[in-house]
């Protein structure tokens, strides 16, 4: 399957996390917050202006701004 960053990912786009890359604070900071391997999410909504994204992981909802989402690789499930 092909990876793609979760700052692509479009609404209700379904993915599983592959990899978190980046700085190591905002790597720390991003693990931290559930986004490891093998984890599915979903992009639930967009800010008009498309900055932050809001994702639906691990049963809880989470504001992430695409700067940080550059750094998750994921790849798009069926259904999304």
């Amino acid at each position: 399957m092909r990876t793609m960053k979760l700052s692509e990912l479009e609404v209700s786009g379904k993915c599983r996390i592959v990899k978190v890359t980046g700085e190591r604070a905002i790597k720390k900071r991003l693990l931290e917050m559930g986004f490891v391997k093998g984890t599915e999410l979903y992009v639930e909504k967009v800010a008009p202006l498309g900055d932050p994204m809001e994702l639906v992981l691990k049963g809880y909802h989470l504001s992430l701004r695409r700067e940080e989402a550059n750094d998750v690789q994921v790849e798009r499930m069926q259904g999304g």
